[in-house]
């Protein structure tokens, strides 16, 4: 459960905040975000709302931001190589600091940036001045440095987990006192700044010392006692060690340009912030800013903006958000239903709700074998000036030692039922999916699945954060949450769901479903704000959960003595190709070593570097082992066999088998609806869109996958649908004639760009032009095509100038695509999906290039995926109501694969053909090419 951080002294709380540790998180810890002009916002994003949240918490008046100078300071004049191993800040980090500079000043706080000393320095001065003048002092920081400053009168808060670092908490972490850390980092070193520690000294070592001799210099007085090779370390690096003792230490007294009564926040400049946060896109603090609702701003500040505010909107908006007035949202303390009459109330409540919010508690992410500890509920009433939220868990199934007594958990599931099945009571969860698979397994089908706030986000913007729900709180709601880890822990020593004590559990259960339906509210009005996303939402993406969940349901058969036959066969294949790799390199050594494999190499064999690492290593990375097996030498193509085939065994042969459902005896996969951002659906435990077909290895591990007796594998397979769009989006008159007479598209293609006969055309000539055709919708360049081709690269570009010259149609629609994507910052597929491409106009080269391939390749990949989608839900109808013996079950790419009985493979192919042929009307009809048999490979 999170911490809830104690109340300092309201007249003397003295905060200070380390704005260099805080960049370097948020940049890490968001996703990728861009503003609509293609500026890196991640960590402006991170940073604001951990400012925001530490503020309104503790609404101080003496506060400071501090972060690090620009060059060097005085740890370099002690020990040159001082962070002398720290890459360089990335460009897309780099240009969010003055803006992040630009809203601390304006939202009134102090910031520092003194010359010659780093941000802890300052802070550790600060700090020291504040205790002297009897004022406690915060320090807002994930640097573990810092905790060399803790006492009774500073401690250090991790504004990312809401944790506090007290004289306690600092044994507790590190098992030393706050005035051993010096000693303690000393001892162990740092790599990232790169202070030499002792060899070989871990955390655990450097503790037990301490512990022992209490300091250093007690150490160092008996290291004759450390016995050992770490004896030796010590004794013969005592001089590093005094050097790292001195860069570890933070200073108490540096010169700041400021005194310390002087650090006072200010009033926020209102119209700065509302011109910050609208550049910016930072909707949700813009939205409060419009409303005089700024939380750490003073009362006067509000009132005077909120006079040059009309009706809350402002004139600033963007090509891709919106602000809106979305209604407020307060939710009431959380409630633990322990008894019947508590249950019979909410059960009332939700049945008289237009909507409510539900998420299941399990032990285990796997919905096939995890098991139901509590269900949460959440509820919405409006009164007047705001949406309330009440919210509550109902344990089941927690099993700690002195658990409290719960209600019966059929008890429960049977007054559940009848609502959870009822189609005409609307719910809403976050990835509806799983909890839709929990009731399954206790005897409950969830009907009346109306929204799932996972999909809204994704709809609405799929490349806005990612789709669960801590980062969508963050985003939509502004919102931190608490994390699994917070209360379950991690590792070896985590515990499952009901593990958990009540007084832990049930706030974080409740919060699931609060959350849960505060997103709803907030996404909806978005989505319906833009049709054509609200369509996609409510036409393809929620028909589609249930089919998903019903195929997942389905599962699929393993022939698993076929794999182990194929494992043993690898194995014996691995060990022929590490013998012949020994053979060649005249000695032994570790195929998977890539710094053992760098020394056969580029020592041994002089074999020239084609590539080197960040660290300036050799690489011996897949495309630098492509080209070195292309140039005629023989290990690195060894190396590539073994790597593919090592892959093939530990993913699929190997691990397929451990993967059957012991009750079902099939293997289940989770497909990921939210995942790709142009709309394609991806598969986890097992990925079934990567196992190779083209090779034979390949293909041996599709056979495995069998129907039942008395049954076949049906695949039914869109055929080149990627380039039937590309024909329909460019309205290329040779593209569309060629697909309407039903030529061979790669054989036509390279009778236009060989100026040959269609009946003339080489095998080669087709090859060259199947390239050509997939890779421009690629977006593949000249390069890309050479190489893929193995020609020089003015043939590959002569060949791209031919099929531009023969279909200019195409040449039009990629032009004119990307125009359109740099004016709007998205590109659409033809049912209304959107992706929006925040470096379509980055200065960065790199990003902007692949930002354009993706423009290009966006609307025909992720209008495929609509197309599929679309059929999936259309065959389910089908399915529903056909008396024929069918199941669907995988979905690999533009193929759907089905399980029929013998006996009604004709009736099935017939409709199964029609519907998916008819998913979506083109300019060119859509062909899907349909097979049968005992595997899959087979059918397929």
């Amino acid at each position: 459960m999170t911490q809830i951080l104690p109340q300092f002294n309201p007249d003397s709380p003295f905060i200070l905040v380390d704005g260099s540790s805080y960049l370097f998180r948020a940049f890490h810890a968001m996703p990728p975000l861009t503003n609509s002009k293609g500026h890196a916002t991640g960590a402006i994003f991170g940073v604001i709302n951990m400012i925001g949240k530490l503020l309104e918490q503790y609404q101080p008046e003496r506060i400071a931001v501090v972060f690090d100078a620009k060059g060097k300071n005085f740890r370099h004049e002690m020990y040159e190589d001082y962070k002398a191993h720290r890459p360089p800040m990335p460009d897309e980090l780099r240009i969010q600091i003055d803006p992040i500079h630009q809203i601390i000043k304006a939202l009134g706080i102090p910031l520092l940036v003194v010359d010659g000393v780093e941000a802890d320095d300052v802070m550790g001065t600060l700090a020291y001045q504040a205790t002297q003048a009897k004022m406690d002092a915060l320090l807002s920081t994930g640097d573990k440095d810092m905790a060399q400053l803790v006492n009774e009168h500073i401690t250090l808060v991790n504004t990312m987990n809401d944790t506090l670092m007290t004289p306690d908490k600092v044994v507790e972490k590190f098992h030393v006192k706050p005035e051993q850390i010096i000693d303690y980092l000393a001892l162990m070193g740092d790599s990232s700044d790169n202070i030499p520690g002792i060899p070989k000294c871990g955390p655990k070592t450097a503790a037990k010392w301490l512990a022992e001799y209490d300091s250093i210099d007690n150490l160092i007085d008996h290291s004759d006692d450390i016995k050992g090779k770490i004896g030796e370390n010590l004794r013969a690096n005592i001089e590093q060690l005094k050097l790292s003792q001195k860069l570890t230490t933070i200073r108490l007294d540096c010169d700041l340009p400021i005194a310390l009564n002087d650090i006072k926040r200010h009033e926020a400049d209102m119209d700065a912030l509302e011109t910050l946060f609208s550049e910016y896109d930072l909707r949700n603090w813009l939205t409060r800013v419009l409303k005089g609702e700024l939380p750490f701003s003073k009362s006067s500040g509000r009132k005077a903006h909120s006079e040059t505010v009309t009706n809350g909107q402002s004139k600033k908006t963007t090509a891709n958000t919106s602000v809106t007035d979305a209604p407020e949202m307060i939710a009431q303390p959380y409630e633990t239903i322990m008894d019947w009459q508590s249950f019979d109330v909410w059960h009332k409540k939700l049945e008289a709700s237009d909507v409510f919010a539900i998420d299941t508690e399990t032990t285990s992410l796997n919905a096939m074998a995890a098991k139901l500890v509590g269900v949460s509920f959440a509820y919405a009433e409006k009164n007047d000036q705001a949406w309330q939220i009440f919210a509550a868990y109902v344990p089941l199934t927690h099993d700690y030692d002195d658990a409290p007594e719960q209600l019966p958990v059929q008890s429960v599931l049977d007054k559940l039922k009848p609502l959870l099945e009822d189609p005409t009571i609307k719910k809403v969860g976050q990835n509806f999916k799983y909890d839709w698979h929990i009731f399954k397994n206790m005897g409950i089908e969830v009907q009346g699945i109306a929204y799932d706030t996972m999909l809204e986000s994704y709809c609405f913007n799929s490349v806005a954060t990612r789709h669960n729900m801590d980062d969508l709180a963050l985003t939509y709601l502004n919102r931190n949450t608490i994390h699994f880890k917070d209360i379950a822990g991690t590792g070896k020593k985590q515990k499952t769901f009901n593990q958990i004590e009540l007084e832990t559990a049930a706030p974080y259960a409740a919060e699931d479903a609060d959350i849960t339906l505060q997103l709803h509210q907030a996404l909806l009005p978005k989505l319906q704000a833009e049709p054509a996303l609200n369509k996609v939402f409510e036409e393809i993406e929620m028909p589609l959960l249930p089919v998903l969940a019903k195929m997942e349901r389905n599962g699929v058969f393993i022939d698993r003595q076929m794999l182990a036959d194929q494992s043993y066969e690898l194995s014996q294949k691995l060990a022929q190709l590490e013998q012949q790799a020994h053979l060649v390199a005249g000695t032994e050594f570790n195929l998977n070593s890539s710094k053992q494999l760098q020394e056969i190499l580029f020592i041994k064999l002089d074999i020239p570097v084609v590539k080197k690492t960040p660290k300036g290593q050799p690489s011996t990375a897949e495309p630098v082992l492509v080209k070195l097996a292309e140039q005629g030498y023989e290990i690195p193509s060894l190396i590539l066999e073994y790597r593919s085939l090592a892959k093939l065994k530990s993913t699929y042969t190997d691990s397929l088998p451990k993967q059957i459902n012991t009750e079902t005896g099939r293997v289940h996969t989770s497909y990921q609806q939210a995942i790709a951002s142009t709309g394609r659906l991806s598969s986890t435990e097992p990925n079934l869109q990567n196992i190779p077909i083209r090779s034979a290895e390949g293909r041996r591990i599709r056979q495995a996958f069998i129907a039942a007796p008395g049954y076949q594998l049906l695949a039914a397979d869109y055929s080149q649908i990627e380039l039937r769009i590309m024909a329909h989006l460019s309205g290329d008159a040779s593209l569309l004639k060629a697909f309407s007479e039903g030529k061979d598209i790669h054989q036509a293609t390279a009778a236009e760009i060989f100026n040959t006969p269609l009946d003339d055309v080489t095998k080669e000539q087709r090859r060259s032009a199947k390239a050509v055709n997939f890779g421009l919708i690629y977006g593949m360049s000249a390069f890309g095509l050479a190489k893929q081709l193995n020609i020089s690269r003015g043939l590959a570009q002569e060949y791209i100038n031919l099929y531009f010259a023969r279909y200019p149609g195409v040449a039009h629609y990629m032009e004119s695509t990307k125009e359109n994507a740099k004016q709007t910052g998205y590109v659409e597929t033809l049912m209304g999906r959107r992706l929006y491409l925040p470096d379509i106009n980055a200065k960065n080269g790199q990003l902007r290039q692949y930002a354009e391939r993706t423009a290009i390749n966006a609307p025909m990949q992720g209008t495929a995926a609509d197309i599929i989608k679309t059929a999936m839900v259309k065959v389910q109808h089908w399915l529903d109501q056909t008396p024929c013996d069918i199941k669907m079950l995988m979905q690999v790419h533009d193929e759907l694969v089905f399980e029929v009985a013998e006996k009604d493979i004709t009736e099935t192919k017939k409709h199964i053909k029609s519907i998916m042929e008819s998913a979506l009307t083109l300019k060119v009809p859509l062909i899907v090419d349909i097979g049968q048999g005992s595997n899959w490979d087979e059918a397929h």
